[in-house]
C-alpha cells in the first residue's frame, strides 16, 4: 500500500468517508513510527499531546475504521493488547513475521518468508486460495538471553 496522506485520502474517500483533521493526526502517527506496532493508549498519547480535544473514543474510532478501509493491520502478540500497524506495502505479499521475547516482550520483525512453497501446496490439495498468514515465534531475545546464560 501506498504510504501517503493522498493515498489514504483517496482510501477512505473511496469508502465514503472523510479524511478528518483528527484522522490525519492519527494517520501522522502511524506514519512517523513505521514498522511499529501500536495500541489506541499509545497512539492516543501521542495525538492528545499535539490536540488536547482529541478523545481516545475518537482514536479508537479511527482506528477501527482505518482497519476496515485496509490502512492499518491489527495484531495480537497474544498479551491482551490489541496493536495496528500500517497496511504492509504494495510488492509485499505478506505481513512479516514476528519474533516475541518472553521475557521482555519486545517484538522484532521477520522479513524473510519461506512459506511459498508450504502455500502453494495447501492451495492445490485443500482448494484453498491464501491471502495471508500471520507467523509469531516465541523464546528469549539476544539480551534476555544473555541474562539466563549468565545466571
Amino acid at each position: 500500500m501506498d504510504n501517503s496522506v493522498e493515498n489514504v485520502k483517496d482510501i477512505l474517500k473511496e469508502h465514503g468517508h472523510k479524511f478528518t483533521r483528527q484522522r490525519v493526526e492519527i494517520y501522522k502517527v502511524f506514519a512517523d513510527n513505521q514498522g511499529a506496532h501500536l495500541s489506541t493508549e499509545e497512539v492516543y498519547k501521542e495525538v492528545s499531546e499535539k490536540n488536547k480535544n482529541i478523545g481516545i473514543a475518537t482514536v479508537y474510532r479511527t482506528m477501527l475504521l482505518f482497519e476496515e478501509v485496509g490502512i492499518l493491520d491489527k495484531i495480537s502478540f497474544d498479551d491482551g493488547v490489541t496493536r495496528y500497524e500500517l497496511k504492509h506495502e504494495s510488492g509485499e505479499e505478506h505481513r512479516h513475521h514476528h519474533l516475541i521475547c518472553v521475557d521482555c516482550g519486545k517484538v522484532t520483525e521477520v522479513k524473510i518468508d519461506l512459506l511459498d512453497n508450504l502455500e502453494k501446496e495447501i492451495e492445490e490439495e485443500e482448494n484453498f486460495k491464501i491471502i495471508d498468514h500471520s507467523l509469531k515465534f516465541y523464546g528469549h531475545c539476544k539480551d534476555c538471553y544473555q541474562k539466563l546464560k549468565g545466571e
